[in-house]
């Protein structure tokens, strides 16, 4: 399961970024070809936050859908897989969107005095 160290390194991106300050809330945004699972990714942030400032911090996931242009008509096509075929019948698709993996949103708490 790659996703143990995907997760790992975004707890210690987040974890750099907070400084300190408690983590309340992470905002990732996946794309769906990107071939990161979310389920196994909320399930490994459970146990890669733990003694760290992102923990009990909740983790909400976007999934970004898979988007491509056809080569032959330019025509932008969402694709649920990684390969498709455009409706003028090429199967020549450059993918524009969908395999992303970004830290969108990181929420920490501010004290006041």
């Amino acid at each position: 399961m790659h996703e143990l160290g995907i997760t790992q390194n975004i707890v210690s991106i987040v974890n750099e970024y907070a400084q300190g300050k408690k983590v309340q809330r992470v905002l990732l945004e996946i794309g769906k070809l990107s071939a990161i699972m979310p389920d196994s990714v909320q399930f490994c942030f459970d146990i890669c936050s733990q003694d760290t400032v992102l923990e009990k911090a909740k983790l909400e996931i976007i999934e970004t859908p898979g988007l491509a242009i056809c080569r032959q008509c330019g025509t932008e096509i969402i694709l649920e897989k990684p390969f498709g075929k455009c409706n003028c019948g090429s199967t020549q698709l450059d993918l524009i969107a969908g395999e992303e993996l970004k830290i969108k949103e990181i929420e920490v708490e501010e004290l006041c005095v």
